[in-house]
């Protein structure tokens, strides 16, 4: 009689991604796009754009999810032989993005809990659901963000009766492409991040070192947004200009607040606004800026204006330091504080990597009335903001190994995974 091997049998608790089905992965997508529409609805409608003709408000709200999600919006128009204008844009409104990301992060991870490991093909098989119908409604909301605007000409225009038009349209192609490479950033994060959530098998190793350095990240980032938050409602309610403050909360408070994180860290950046751009930030940050040349934003340019930056220092000091901490204490006792210090240079420099890369905008736009303008000029503006990549990322390697060092240092004071207490409290 040959031996039968016993089948592994499932737990009654036991949430098995492949029995979790299109109709969960349908909620996660949904939910997602939802809160996406709602934040980037609300933001321009506090920025003023409801006044917009023609119904465009819409149709600018699809637009500005597919930014969010790193999709590429064309600019192009013209009026006829006598008018030519030219435009470009380049913007990631972060808060739109940051709410989308962690309600389908949410979604993800929902149906994960509670298991140790699982298999590849399983947690392939569920994240494929998810990326097929965000695939479809990236598909939908590149379709929806088209619409044309008409840019009076003045004199000009009413004397050969026609006005100038620009076209908004977003690029299906390359929308689809960072879409979905973005859903795919925000997938491994949450499993990155999440310490409940299962890995395969083969992975397993590497989340003692991989998942403390990227929650203390993600925690690192949401509190600077919570600042940011605090802070904006503080204006909101002392200095005025609510709808204004409201606009950048739910737009680009991220925008602004990491922005604000990589200047405490001592990180340049370069920038120019001329023109009738406007941005939608500080007064101290638009003063700066402002300017037919190109202006340095760092510490030092910042105070000139007002002394007060400096604090950026002291807050970046206390809230690495706490990150540093938190990374440590979610780490197997039997780390040193060099490791630590090794893992949160990594897991920081990686973080303002992807600030730099996220939080940068380019926008130009001209407009040339039968030859006069070139195209810029009075008829024209600029705006662009771009960090010195190299400079800033090595600011984040130095403050990451030291703030990893003295975290690894306050972190022995506490009773960790891995850690052996006392004879007394092993009895």
């Amino acid at each position: 009689m040959r031996p039968q091997t016993p089948r592994p049998r499932q737990t009654a608790h036991e949430p098995a991604v492949a029995r979790h089905g299109w109709l969960q992965a349908l909620g996660t997508v949904l939910a997602g796009l939802i809160v996406m529409i709602v934040a980037a609805a609300l933001g321009l409608w506090a920025a003023g754009a409801a006044d917009l003709p023609d119904g465009a408000l819409p149709r600018v709200v699809a637009a500005t999810v597919v930014t969010a999600v790193g999709g590429t919006i064309e600019l192009s128009g013209g009026a006829g032989s006598i008018a030519e204008t030219r435009a470009g844009l380049t913007v990631i409104p972060l808060s739109v993005t940051l709410v989308g990301a962690l309600v389908i992060a949410a979604g993800f991870l929902r149906p994960l809990r509670n298991r140790a490991v699982t298999g590849a093909t399983e947690l392939a098989g569920w994240a494929t659901r998810i990326a097929v119908l965000w695939l479809a409604a990236l598909i939908g909301l590149a379709l929806a963000a088209r619409h044309t605007f008409d840019i009076p000409l003045g004199d000009v225009g009413d004397f050969f009766g026609t006005s100038a038009a620009v076209g908004v349209e977003a690029a299906v192609a390359p929308t689809v492409f960072f879409g979905l490479l973005w859903l795919a950033g925000v997938l491994v994060l949450a499993l990155l991040v999440s310490r409940g959530a299962p890995l395969p098998a083969r992975l397993v190793r590497f989340q003692e070192s991989v998942r403390p350095a990227a929650y203390a990240m993600v925690v690192l980032l949401l509190t600077y947004v919570g600042l940011g938050l605090a802070i904006a409602l503080v204006v909101a309610l002392t200095r005025g200009h609510a709808a204004e403050t409201a606009a950048v909360a739910l737009l680009g408070l991220p925008n602004v607040v990491w922005l604000a994180f990589t200047i405490g860290l001592g990180a340049t950046w370069d920038s120019q606004v001329e023109g009738p751009f406007g941005l939608p930030m500080p007064k101290v940050l638009d003063q700066v800026m402002r300017g037919p040349d190109v202006s340095t934003l760092n510490l030092g340019s910042l105070a000139e204006h007002d002394g007060r930056v400096w604090w950026l220092v002291v807050v970046n000091a206390v809230l690495l330091l706490g990150a540093a901490f938190v990374m440590a204490a979610r780490s197997p006792a039997r780390m040193r504080p060099r490791q630590h210090a090794a893992h949160m240079a990594v897991a920081l420099t990686l973080t303002v990597l992807m600030i730099c890369l996220v939080a940068r905008i380019a926008a130009h736009y001209g407009l040339s009335v039968l030859g006069i303008g070139d195209l810029g000029g009075g008829l024209g503006g600029e705006l662009f903001l771009r960090p010195r990549m190299w400079s800033a990322l090595g600011l984040a390697v130095l403050w990451g190994l030291v703030t990893g060092f003295l975290g690894g240092l306050l972190a022995k004071r506490v009773r960790r995974r891995g850690a052996i207490g006392p004879a007394s409290d092993r009895r």
